[in-house]
């Protein structure tokens, strides 16, 4: 089972609080921050593609701890991309969301 459907059923995550079916009580502000960290998810995916399907960009990454170093790296400027706006999806995810519910 991924992640994601994992921390779905979970009390108190992120995911389980922003999206509980028939409950009415969706916190607009938990809904955004999981809209941002799957934006930062798909960015960090987009990143390790773009490294991984040319020379790279930090160095050759023939050893493991170069390539945990920048798999690291590359997940925390996604994140702090998405924080900042990133590609607008957050922001889409959430108005779309907040429109379904009438708010």
């Amino acid at each position: 089972m991924s992640d994601f459907a994992i921390s779905t059923y979970l009390p108190g995550t992120a995911a389980s609080d922003a999206a509980t079916p028939g409950t009415g009580s969706r916190d607009p502000i938990k809904a955004h921050d999981a809209a941002q960290q799957f934006e930062a998810l798909l960015m960090g995916q987009i990143l390790r593609s773009a490294r991984q399907g040319g020379s790279g960009w930090l160095g050759s990454g023939e050893d493991s701890s170069a390539e945990c170093a920048t798999d690291f790296a590359e997940q925390q400027f996604a994140a702090v991309l998405a924080r900042q706006g990133g590609l607008g999806l957050a922001t889409l995810i959430t108005s779309g969301l907040s429109a379904r519910d009438g708010k």
